[in-house]
């Protein structure tokens, strides 16, 4: 029988507002939710990715144009498998009497071959058990948590008590740099009781890494 072998570290790096880069040696680069700096503010954005994903349309998510090398754009759900990756997109907030008034919003789950890492984009209402079980599980979500068109604090909290990830990382809040006015991080934290959650400058994480309860990661906004 093979040992197991250790894989690379995955690594999630944050742009600031709902944007992160996600990489592992030998497969597909990604770029999730890209921004437009001059409606959202933070610093304009010259990444480069082979697949760049649009949660909805909106300046704050889908300005792809500032990703360069992109051979592949993913707005719209279902299920796809690019440069090794696993990627499974699920429309939310479209049900309800005011469905018609709400921009669709997608998720996406991508395996990294056997890390899995769910972008929620501007999910603004608690999702559907179904919803939930289509994510499958998740090691690593990726949370609005300022409100505005996304989760408030405590919808976070509750939405994130359904996944049941092992690490939490938070997006979509009030920061120094943004245009947008949104509630700060500190509401999030404290309404899952923490003080001071650890602070990384990019997440690198295996399967024999992630931990054994839920844990909340800050991550620095890249180049600050």
């Amino acid at each position: 029988m093979r040992p197991e072998v250790e894989h690379y570290n995955m690594e999630i790096t944050w742009y600031g507002h709902s944007c992160f880069r996600m990489i592992e040696r030998g497969m597909a680069a990604i770029v999730t939710d890209p921004f437009d700096s001059d409606a959202v503010g933070f610093e304009p954005l010259k990444l480069r990715a082979d697949i760049v994903t649009v949660s909805h349309d909106a300046p704050g998510h889908n300005f792809i144009s500032a990703v360069k090398g992109t051979s592949h754009q993913i707005d719209n759900p279902g299920e796809y498998e690019i440069g090794g990756v696993f990627i499974t997109g699920v429309q939310t907030d479209a049900n309800g009497k005011k469905a018609v008034e709400k921009p669709r919003n997608t998720l996406y789950v991508f395996d990294f071959d056997g890390v899995t890492v769910a972008h929620l984009g501007d999910l603004r209402q608690v999702p559907t058990q179904g919803e939930v079980e289509a994510l499958g599980t998740v090691n690593v979500v990726l949370v609005p948590v300022g409100g505005g068109n996304g989760l408030n604090a405590a919808k976070a909290a509750e939405v994130i008590s359904l996944i049941e990830p092992d690490i939490v990382i938070p997006m979509h809040y009030g920061h120094e740099n943004s245009k947008v006015t949104l509630d700060p991080l500190s509401k999030f934290l404290k309404e899952m009781g923490l003080a001071a959650p650890e602070t990384v400058p990019s997440l690198k994480v295996t399967r024999s890494s992630l931990p054994s309860e839920t844990k909340v990661i800050v991550l620095d906004l890249a180049g600050s």
